[in-house]
């Protein structure tokens, strides 16, 4: 029987230093039991290493973290038996098949061989992959293999699932697949999940709270609908505008609806307060002032907008490739 915990996860003014440089600046936050928390952050914002401190990779500086109930820095066996970690490049053997891959790894934590072979067997069925069980994980397309990956850290039924990136490189159809397959272990395990991701939709589609880390800081927690509502302008206007001249930006900038103006070329983005009902008076505004709007689209603000807003940049010049063969069992010819 698990050990539940109001709080999954609580991260105590965590602070590491590598070299001379302040990875992680006194960070605090909790997890509560149960939730699905996204993790986001450009590159170099500290985010893989608290990370790595959470699963007992990396001691503390100073202040710590709780997991599933145990000190990171003073119980790491423990913590490490009561969490399960998917990391993002891929680190099933490629000389073993699926089965060989889930098996070992419930050996090694001691799973009787009964109870190991019931739990494959049904983990394997719900990501899809029981008719491919016995052949070799080479095999593989690059999301079966990631569907893998996630049934196998899955064996010993933990508590805490961390997953770094677990779709990315990964085509739409797959994404979408791997998050059908999370949510349902989720629900049935009742587990809590805490996610980083490059895809914006991904943690606004599966995130009950997302916290965002820039320069070592959190700078920003909360649920996505409540990030989005913290940004001034709900909407986001977007005005083709042939020849617009500084006159016919600074109509537009003078409208009390208006919080802010971005101009590239002849397309121009107007955050505004209730963009339906203010299109009108932004096209005519935009006609007093000698232009003339030629196309117009709205859209609601998205968990990308909360994300440059906060880091001033858009996360998808974050983007980075994986290879797929990265990890254990890569076979000599491809190199390791």
């Amino acid at each position: 029987m698990k050990n539940r915990h109001d709080k999954a996860i609580e991260v105590l003014e965590i602070t590491k230093k590598l070299g001379r440089t302040i990875a992680v600046d006194a960070v605090s936050f909790d997890v509560i039991d149960g939730e699905f928390f996204g993790f986001l952050g450009p590159n170099g914002a500290g985010k893989t290493t608290l990370i790595r401190m959470l699963t007992t990779l990396l001691k503390p500086d100073s202040g710590g973290a709780i997991v599933a109930g145990c000190n990171v820095a003073k119980e790491p066996d423990t913590v490490r038996h009561r969490i399960g970690v998917v990391p993002q490049a891929m680190t099933s053997d490629l000389d073993l098949t699926g089965y060989e891959n889930m098996n070992i790894y419930g050996k090694f934590y001691g799973i009787p061989r009964k109870e190991r072979q019931e739990r494959i067997k049904q983990l394997l069925d719900t990501v899809g992959l029981a008719a491919r069980a016995d052949e070799l994980v080479a095999a593989y397309s690059g999301g079966m293999r990631r569907r893998l990956e996630i049934a196998r850290v899955l064996v010993h039924r933990p508590e805490i699932l961390f997953l770094d990136e677990p779709t990315i490189g990964l085509d739409p159809q797959s994404r979408h697949l791997i998050w059908e397959i999370i949510g349902k272990f989720r629900k049935r395990d009742s587990m809590t999940v805490f996610l980083t991701t490059h895809y914006m939709e991904e943690a606004d589609l599966l995130c009950d709270r997302v916290a965002i880390i820039d320069s070592g800081k959190v700078i920003a927690l909360g649920s996505p609908e409540d990030l989005k509502a913290r940004i001034p302008g709900n909407d986001i206007v977007s005005l083709t505008i042939p020849d617009i001249s500084s006159g016919i930006a600074g109509k537009i900038e003078d409208l009390p609806f208006v919080h802010k103006l971005d101009v590239q070329d002849n397309a121009v983005r107007v955050y505004v307060d209730s963009g339906a009902q203010n299109l009108p008076v932004l096209i005519e505004k935009v006609g007093e002032a000698g232009g003339k709007v030629m196309s117009a689209t709205i859209q609601e603000q998205s968990l990308e907008d909360v994300f440059i807003h906060y880091t001033g940049k858009s996360i998808r010049e974050e983007v980075k490739k994986v290879s797929f063969l990265v990890g254990a069992g890569v076979p000599q010819k491809w190199g390791r």
